[in-house]
């Protein structure tokens, strides 16, 4: 037996590891790491959320199946590579998409259909407490979205026993205990700097809303209770191993570290924790998280202020659209190479019209396209329709189609950038980039670093994403130093041999994407238009069979 199987099998059987789940907008992964930190195996279950009743949801029964299927792909890759059972862990921690409305009564009876972050149907609720609060509270949030029930009257409301997040979901199924990670719960809830904990002022002054409603329970009696990066969240229990391994060979009693957000476990596997740094994940989303100096001088709708996993101020642009579009007309080329009897590889069709993109015009050709699938707060709509638009004398090639739609994927994103870094002058070193547009080297790092118009450093272990990001928490858990910050933990342990590839913006990309920026910006007329005329397909068909 190899030497470093020899030992690496050592370390699983002694459980010197940690394991972190993420559950992600299309897939949940799994990333178990050894003491170094380095990735030991991997697992995944892929997934998708649904449009019922004009609402983005996944149902729970799909969540756990998420679980057990994404942990038992884990289990047999350690049994391939290393010839061990994976039956004890040193650590463990929950990821998952950040805010939305999980609500459950007294008796953990689920009141109502899970309402993602892509849901735009909570703009009334947003404003009115943005103003109450004289805070930034966006559409996503689950605060928002629990005064929309209210402000609806949903018989619902007055049952409620607990609020959480996906994350704080799957964390309290597997271990009993009702917690949350400060940073996730930064997307529930303004937080209050200095406790780490909720802002006691907008607590009292939701609870008075509540109590007008003739609503009994408090804030603070359904939320999560907040825990920072590095604080024990619990632990195992038998019914949790049994829906993480249904064969019964994993051991109950695995310490669990805070739960925590997608944003926040980007935040971890990018070394992006501490001042003038940066992360962006993008993929079916996108958000950049910006770790601010200081508060911004005034409220802004389109950024969030949220917090790192120990609690520090971030200054957050999340937006519902990024690839998906892109990633459906990659599909159409993939259909047209069948039908032309060529078998089509996904990844090589990625390479090779992302790196096409690369050589057109710098201004994508005078083309124009939104690819909003969803709603977009941040450029004003509640629904979305993908769209691709040109002029007679566009130079429309397929180097320009493919950039166009890369650039639009980021225009959204570019938007709130721009009040940070030009409206308030936020100092921002470097940028790191990691989800699916980056995995295509050099492309979409080159792509960002002209929409931003900063350095955009993409590491080996982006791929990995949040579910590398959640198992380093959970090993700094157990693993820090009396004191240690997590900012040191990731720096002197974790990243100091880690390579990151930088590339610089190219002045004439930069130059270019601005100028995209402004025919986008004009166009969003267009795509009011169309959100106006075009009405779902399923309506008018069941208007059609009615007749």
């Amino acid at each position: 037996m190899d030497l470093d199987i020899a030992a690496i099998r050592e370390v699983i059987e002694k459980g010197r590891t940690s394991l972190g789940i993420e559950l992600g907008s299309t897939r949940t992964k799994a990333v178990l790491i050894g003491e170094d930190h380095v990735p030991l195996a991997f697992g995944g279950y892929d997934w998708e959320n649904r449009f019922e009743d004009r609402v983005w949801t996944y149902s729970l029964e799909e969540v756990k199946k998420g679980l057990t299927g994404c942990y038992r792909d884990l289990a047999e890759e350690v049994k391939k590579k290393y010839g061990v059972e994976l039956t004890v862990l040193g650590s463990l921690g929950i990821s998952g998409m950040m805010h939305g409305y999980l609500v459950f009564d007294q008796y953990g009876k689920q009141l109502a259909p899970f309402r993602t972050w892509r849901n735009t149907i909570t703009g009334e609720a947003s404003a009115r407490l943005t103003e109450t609060f004289s805070y930034p509270i966006p559409q996503r949030w689950s605060i928002a979205h629990l005064y929309q029930s209210m402000l609806n009257q949903e018989d619902h409301v007055k049952d409620i026993g607990f609020l959480t997040t996906l994350s704080g979901y799957v964390h309290w199924t597997l271990t009993g205990q009702k917690v949350l990670g400060v940073g996730d719960a930064s997307g529930m809830f303004p937080i209050d700097i200095l406790t780490r904990d909720y802002n006691s002022r907008m607590l009292g002054q939701f609870d008075q809303l509540a109590a007008e409603a003739g609503y009994s329970w408090k804030l603070e009696d359904i939320f999560p209770k907040v825990l920072s990066a590095g604080e024990n969240a619990g632990v195992l229990t038998p019914e949790g191993a049994g829906l993480l391994d249904p064969s019964g060979q994993l051991k109950h009693g695995i310490p669990l570290c805070p739960p925590e957000g997608d944003a926040g476990t980007g935040m971890a596997a990018t070394n992006s924790v501490k001042p003038r740094t940066g992360n962006v994940s993008a993929g079916t989303s996108v958000f950049s998280m910006i770790v601010l100096e200081k508060e911004l001088t005034r409220v802004y709708e389109e950024i969030d202020l949220v917090t790192t996993p120990a609690g520090d101020l971030v200054g957050m642009v999340h937006c519902n659209n990024c690839t998906s579009d892109l990633n459906a007309w990659v599909s159409l080329f993939g259909e047209f190479l069948e039908a032309m009897g060529f078998k089509a590889d996904a990844g090589q069709m990625f390479s090779v019209l992302y790196n096409l993109a690369l050589t057109g015009d710098k201004d994508c050709g005078g083309l124009l396209s939104y690819g909003y699938l969803a709603g977009e707060h941040i450029t004003g709509f509640n629904e979305g329709r993908p769209l691709f638009v040109r002029m007679p004398d566009s130079r429309f090639n397929l180097a320009n189609f493919i950039r166009v739609h890369l650039f639009t994927s980021l225009g959204a994103l570019k938007t709130g950038m721009d009040i940070l870094l030009k409206n308030e002058g936020v100092k921002l070193d470097l940028l790191f980039g990691h989800g699916g547009l980056f995995k295509t080297k050099g492309v979409g790092q080159n792509v960002m670093a002209a929409a931003v118009n900063v350095p955009v450093s993409v590491m080996d272990t982006a791929g990995e994403g949040g579910a590398w990001g959640i198992a380093l928490l959970a090993s700094y858990m157990i693993r820090k130093e009396e004191g240690e910050t997590l900012e040191h933990y990731l720096e002197s342990r974790v990243f100091s041999n880690q390579n990151g590839n930088q590339v610089q913006p190219d002045p004439k990309d930069a130059a270019g994407f601005e100028v995209f920026m402004e025919r986008y910006t004009a166009g969003l007329a267009i795509e009011r238009a169309a959100v106006e005329v075009m009405k779902p397909f399923s309506k008018e068909l069941n208007q059609a069979e009615s007749h």
